[in-house]
């Protein structure tokens, strides 16, 4: 894990006031009071663009809480149109766009849905113990119930039954990195929050300290040693949950033993669930939670999914599977293809898009800032505490200089700020704002300054692929957790201290993770301009200039940026790759370009890159990145990035990269990154296998580039690598 990536994960840790909700419910404020929305009374601007009303809305989360048949377009237009016709012609095509943004029910052809208390009610699936549970007679729900549960609850609000009877909960005192594990399904990034949630204590205990996760937590677990004992369970044996009442979160168990299936019917349940997640990698991508990832998975898997026998899910996501993997996707995680990476943005996106969006949230969005109404009115707030009457230094604050938008547009935001200025103005109080004021003002200034950043990227000053990996990403989670915030404090009231306290917190982690992520993009705009200062007349020909290219190990971060010649042959790209990566020619290679059409006098009988190709050949001929495989278990990726324009005398170099290399013989990343989580766990045990695997002194941050170059050094005088001419 990266050092960027391990120090935003605090943030993550103290937010969790804010973010649950939304991970849960979703919105919890309704856009409108009425028909329309609050655009209406500008008559100057009444194109906007209407949404359901409130009472709408509320229409169709009834009808779908209630709903255990599949259902039709028809069917639930009507529901909704019996408590309010407002808006009688739009109403299907806003129903139609809210369940499909907001994954509200299964889609099973032609308009027609099944809601999860439909699909999911019969279940059944596998829970399997750990010796530390059975050891201590106990059981963590965690994530355990995933995707069977009712996502309105908690995990430590659902109930089981044993024989009829009710299994009690007891409480459980141990290390939060101990627990971590039972709730990373969630997103390990966000498992300190299902923590935190338990009980008041445990909020205060993690928003104590921005910086530190608390000594000892509290949590409720189920009180199993009568079930262990009863049923004779042993290790290795499993507990089958079926689902008795999907709408109160409400399911049973049973055991069976570990040898009672049989082994083909396994196999048929993983590659199930194998397919699932590639259809749901396929349709939903990685804009969504991992909690929705792993639903839609077992929807696409078909009903074998929700049957034993069977895997429990963690032993398949993280024992049985090697097509799926847990891959960094910015600040936070998803499940994604062992492997490979997950592509960056090119802009600044906004992570979860609402669909009931209105004109000026519309007018917005198409102007790359991804923010709703409510945080339009906290930089009117801002602006009250601050008591500031310029309205144009307002609208900057909004709209930052970088942001070019229409005339239109901005007489647009300037009329709803003025009204809203003079609305919120009436009531607004200076000294009941005193708590909430300062902290608005630090998120509202974070959140103009990663606009601000994103815009000067979009503009062009440098090529996307030279930025820090991830980098929009990143800059769009913390634009979306930051208007989040703004969206919370959108409020007459102050919050309680303990709300504030948790926000102040994640406020800092977030302001120091933006300052890291742009110093990165700050060096990497000094190095592509450094690159390309034309100091030699570049080749004519631009498939003969040198190149930078990006070399990154797939399902990792660990990447370098190398500076190559143009004719260089891949086997000999090859042994600079061994020695970008300290790794030692164990195992056979290939290089490959896939889904492309491939010029025969490129390709080899296998349909392989021919090793003799120079680099030149494959820019000449359109591609701007392959693959290069090493083994069974590592996939390379190459991107070819900007020309460069070499210097007399300059030779083969790497300007950049992050991250020490796994060693060769770790079978795949998968099992890299666990090491790699290994060596910051407090059991001795795992610590010292990850050491025996990685090294004695392994630093997984750690990169020397003055060491790589000299390694790349001998490999180019070996090779003969001529340098640059003029």
């Amino acid at each position: 894990m990266c050092v960027l990536y391990r120090k935003v994960l605090l943030f993550f840790r103290k937010f969790s006031y804010l973010i649950h909700d939304a991970i849960r419910n979703g919105r919890d404020r309704f856009q409108n009071e009425n028909c329309g929305t609050s655009l209406e009374r500008y008559t100057d601007f009444s194109y906007h663009l209407q949404t359901m009303t409130q009472e709408q809305e509320e229409a169709l989360y009834d009808f779908l809480s209630g709903r255990i048949e599949p259902f039709t377009l028809k069917e639930i237009t009507s529901a909704i149109r019996a408590r309010d016709v407002c808006r009688f012609g739009r109403l299907s095509s806003d129903i139609v766009r809210l369940i499909t943004t907001h994954r509200l029910a299964f889609e099973i052809g032609n308009h027609k849905w099944i809601t999860r208390h439909g699909y999911f009610r019969t279940s059944r699936f596998v829970i399997s113990p750990s010796r530390v549970e059975l050891l201590n007679g106990i059981l963590v729900p965690g994530h355990r119930c995933l995707p069977f549960a009712n996502p309105n609850f908690l995990p430590n609000e659902y109930k089981f039954t044993w024989n009829g009877s009710e299994i009690l909960y007891g409480n459980t005192e141990a290390d939060p990195e101990d627990l971590y594990p039972y709730y990373s399904i969630f997103g390990e990034e966000f498992a300190p929050q299902y923590i935190a949630q338990e009980n008041p204590e445990n909020e205060n205990a993690f928003n104590a300290d921005p910086y530190e996760d608390p000594l000892e937590v509290s949590i409720k677990t189920l009180d199993m040693r009568h079930f262990y004992r009863e049923t004779g369970f042993v290790p290795g044996d499993r507990i089958v949950v079926s689902v008795s009442d999907w709408e109160n979160s409400v399911f049973s168990f049973e055991r069976v033993s570990k040898d009672a299936w049989d082994e083909a019917a396994l196999q048929e349940w993983l590659n199930a669930a194998e397919e699932g997640f590639r259809k749901s990698f396929e349709t939903l991508g990685v804009e969504c939670t991992t909690e929705e990832q792993v639903a839609w998975a077992y929807f696409y898997g078909g009903a074998r999914l929700c049957d034993v026998p069977a895997y429990s899910l963690e032993d398949f996501l993280y024992k049985k599977t090697d097509k799926i993997e847990t891959a960094l996707f910015g600040i936070e995680s998803r499940f994604w293809y062992a492997g490979k990476e997950i592509s960056d943005f090119k802009e600044l996106h906004g992570i979860h898009t609402q669909s009931d969006e209105t004109s000026l949230e519309s007018m917005l969005f198409k102007n790359k800032i991804p923010i709703s109404e409510y945080v339009v009115q906290s930089y009117v707030h801002d602006a009250l505490f601050r008591n500031d009457t310029d309205i144009g230094a307002l609208l900057k604050r909004i709209v930052p200089p970088s942001v070019k938008i229409s005339k239109w547009d901005f007489e647009m935001l300037a009329a709803y700020i003025i009204e809203t200025f003079d609305e919120l103005g009436k009531a607004y109080s200076f000294f009941a704002d005193q708590k909430a004021g300062p902290v608005r003002q630090r998120v509202a200034e974070l959140h103009t300054a990663v606009i601000e950043l994103s815009a000067r990227l979009e503009k062009g000053e440098i090529d996307p692929l030279w930025l820090p990996k991830h980098a929009f990403i990143i800059l769009s989670q913390i634009q979306h957790h930051a208007a989040m915030i703004l969206e919370n404090l959108d409020v007459d009231e102050a919050p309680e201290k303990n709300e504030l306290d948790a926000i102040d917190n994640s406020l800092e982690s977030m302001c120091d993770t933006f300052d890291d992520i742009k110093e990165m993009i700050d060096k990497s705009l000094d190095n592509y301009r450094r690159s390309n200062i034309t100091l030699v007349k570049p080749d004519s020909t631009p498939e003969l200039a040198w190149r930078v290219i990006q070399i990154s190990i797939g399902g990792s971060d660990v990447w370098r940026r190398l500076v190559i010649p143009p004719r260089i042959k891949l086997l000999e790209l090859h042994a600079f790759i061994q020695s970008l990566f300290e790794w030692h020619e164990l195992y056979p290679h290939r290089f490959i370009i896939e889904g492309k059409q491939k010029p025969k006098e490129l390709w080899d009988k296998h349909d392989n890159i021919k090793e003799t190709a120079p680099l030149s050949d494959l820019i000449g001929s359109g591609f701007s990145e392959f693959v290069y495989e090493y083994g069974e278990h590592w996939t390379i990726k190459i991107m070819i990035l900007a020309a460069h324009n070499a210097i007399e005398g300059e030779k083969v170099h790497c300007v950049a990269g992050e991250n020490a290399a796994p060693p060769e013989k770790i079978e795949g990343p998968l099992r890299f990154r666990r090491f790699i989580a290994a060596l910051e766990s407090n059991n001795k045990a795992e610590r010292e296998d990850a050491y025996a695997n990685l090294g004695a002194d392994f630093k997984a941050a750690a990169f020397n580039m003055q060491d790589c170059n000299l390694n790349i050094e001998k490999i180019a005088d070996k090779l003969g690598c001529t340098d640059a001419k003029t």
